[in-house]
């Protein structure tokens, strides 16, 4: 009896040990069971080069991530991560290639900048007693207005010798990989071996307090901020050298990533905890979910839904993990023995993700044989009528052919784009389409996929210091040269427009804009008395058009950049529309061809997206299949009219 009791005791306390364990370490919990269902799910998941893929694409996150505990463990927010590693990036590039400046030189001040970006945070916090909040998302819109006004708006060139960090050692083991560990083990030591460190939790957990018992709080909050400055802009730089450029709106959102990483990993939103390695842990959440949905070809739109519900999932472990009282996740803190038992905590996880790796590797072993009817579509965006065409034209000619069409939605980031083709190398496709957020930044993605002998067609922009199979493509230069013509001619050659441009940096803005500017040259009595940025948005366009309106109410012609801003332009102006406005929009969407018809918008330069998507596809497939292929296929524009409209079919 008495042993049968302490048989019992001895399982309870068992049972016991790994609830403890589970609960202390829930975001490693959360990672592990992640793993375990996308190596269930997909044979590609666990592959070397996708695991190696999944460990780029957690870097940038991960470095700002890092930068970011330090702020939310002393109970503050900082909403200006993204836009510093933009800007540090942008203004390092903009130094090295466009004024000559030798990159070391470029490379620290472009650290200074994110460090000053940092300090005039942690000034208007700590001593304009800002809500950390206001000033953060200031910030934000300041370091973004600055990256475009020094850019121009445009990607630079990235130096060569600093886009080395972009590469690989040895030619297996990615650079950025490494720069992340670097910049975790300074996190961890920053938190759990300095002064600094220690301030932070103390602030973190009642600020009153710290500042009672002698802690300067307003230079520590300096620091602070300092700090997460410096992260950011060693992030930028990261970012930067994978896709070999600078680019101005790079990282957008990415402020939201990082600190959902730090919260995931078991920080407090309210202060006091934190550490190094549950962020990184954050991190590598966010990448392997990322990462898995797009080999599962999981709809884009779905995507963001899955990642949401993750996100929150996670959070209210870590909830329920407090309620049961597990241990407080204070880097530093504790006795060597908890800091051993985690250590040992951590080998435990290794060893069973290894296991699995080998078991679900064995498993999945012969699962690729019919990869040349896999193909991958990366689109720069969904959020624009155009692009969903292009992508229904695609899936239509895909379930025609009978080939697997994995679509991802890049909503114009390029480096979210570099992750997605980086996964369609990993997954051995048979071949990829791309449709690129910007030509220079897509390049090096797609050189991998060269090197892996997988066929890259373009679809609509082209892909530069690259190898494409294929570009399928109508010309955006020529489409703005025909609007231009069309415009001046219903005007007689004389009158005052505007024009809504696209948003800033992306190559369908520029080229459009280049082409309407070019065609306007034959038109000396055409005035242009305005141009803003709508960013491809209707709303956008409608509140841009009503406030040019004020300025300009004798406007006699609107040229937008594309169908979305001139129907948003149609409402700004109401009974002009149609009559003494003349309104071209570009890309021929549903939308746009009704207002044409029914007389609003005057004309649509129309692309024909559904037949890119077509072509695009049909030449994927032979291109997988060995067969040649045209190197580039035109797909005539036209200017839509209410003359012709009733024969376009898009």
């Amino acid at each position: 009896m008495a042993t049968d009791t302490l048989k019992s005791t001895s399982g309870a306390s068992g049972a016991s040990a790994v609830r403890r364990l589970l609960l202390d370490n829930g975001a490693l919990t959360a990672l592990i069971a992640l793993v375990i269902a996308m190596a269930a799910l997909s044979g590609d998941f666990l592959t070397t080069d996708n695991l190696l893929n999944i460990g780029v694409q957690a870097a940038v996150t991960a470095i700002l991530a890092f930068g970011s505990t330090f702020v939310i463990v002393a109970a503050g927010i900082d909403l200006s991560v993204g836009s510093v590693a933009a800007l540090s990036a942008t203004v390092l590039a903009w130094m090295a290639t466009t004024q000559g400046v030798p990159v070391w030189i470029a490379v620290i001040v472009s650290i200074a900048a994110g460090i000053a970006v940092g300090l005039v945070n942690g000034v208007m916090i700590a001593y304009g007693k800002l809500p950390p909040f206001i000033a953060t998302l200031a910030m934000l819109s300041v370091g973004r207005g600055l990256s475009l006004v020094i850019s121009q708006g445009s990607p630079i060139a990235f130096p060569s010798s600093v886009s080395h960090l972009g590469d690989t050692l040895g030619g297996w083991l990615p650079v950025p990989v490494l720069v992340m560990v670097v910049m975790g083990l300074i996190t961890a030591v920053i938190l759990g071996r300095t002064y600094i460190g220690r301030s932070m939790y103390a602030i973190g957990g009642n600020e009153e307090a710290a500042r009672l018992s002698g802690l300067r709080v307003k230079k520590q909050k300096l620091a602070i901020y300092a700090l997460s400055g410096l992260f950011a802009a060693a992030a930028g730089i990261v970012l930067a050298s994978r896709l070999s450029s600078a680019q101005p709106q790079a990282a957008q959102g990415y402020e939201l990533d990082a600190i959902a990483a730090v919260v995931i990993g078991g920080a407090s939103l309210a202060g006091g905890t934190g550490k190094a390695s549950g962020t990184l842990i954050g991190a590598l959440i966010l990448a392997v979910l990322r990462n898995g949905l797009n080999l599962l070809s999981v709809s884009a739109f779905w995507q963001q839904v899955v990642i949401g519900v993750v996100i929150a999932l996670a959070v209210l472990l870590d909830t329920v993990r407090r309620k049961a009282g597990a241990t407080p996740v204070a880097a530093g803190a504790g006795t060597p023995g908890n800091r051993g038992k985690q250590a040992a905590t951590y080998i435990i996880a290794a060893v069973v993700a290894a296991a699995i790796v080998g078991a679900m590797s064995f498993l999945h072993t012969g699962s690729s044989s019919t990869a040349s009817k896999k193909v991958g579509l990366s689109l720069s965006t969904l959020n624009n009528p155009f692009f969903v065409q292009i992508k229904a034209g695609a899936q239509q000619e895909a379930k025609k052919l009978g080939v697997r069409l994995t679509v991802t939605d890049a909503q114009n980031d390029a480096s979210q784009q570099a992750n997605q083709l980086q996964n369609f190398t990993s997954s051995g496709l048979g071949a990829i389409i791309v449709n690129p957020v910007d030509s220079d930044a897509a390049g090096p993605s797609v050189r991998s996929a060269n090197k892996a002998d997988i066929p890259v067609i373009g679809v609509d922009r082209g892909v530069n210091k690259a190898d494409t199979a294929a570009l399928v493509a109508s010309d955006n230069i020529e489409g703005g040269k025909l609007g231009a013509k069309a415009l001046a001619e219903k005007l007689g050659g004389k009158g005052k427009i505007v024009i809504l441009q696209g948003l800033a940096g992306t190559s369908a803005s520029r080229e459009r804009g280049a082409g309407f500017a070019e065609g306007l040259k034959a038109y000396p009595g055409i005035k242009v008395v305005a141009r803003q940025p709508a960013d491809f948005d209707r709303t956008k366009g409608l509140d841009v058009m009503t406030n040019l309106l004020q300025a300009h109410p004798d406007v006699q012609g609107v040229f937008a950049e594309n169908d979305e801003m001139a129907l948003g332009a149609i409402k700004a102006l109401g009974s002009k529309a149609g009559k003494s406005v003349s309104v071209i929009g570009f890309d021929g969407t549903p939308d746009g061809l009704k207002a044409v018809k029914n007389g609003t918008l005057y004309a649509s330069v129309a692309q024909q997206p559904t037949e890119l998507g077509r072509i695009a596809v049909e030449n994927a497939l032979k291109s997988a299949e060995g067969k040649k292929v045209e190197k580039t296929v035109m797909v005539p524009v036209k200017v839509v009219t209410a003359q012709n409209v009733a024969g376009f079919t898009g």
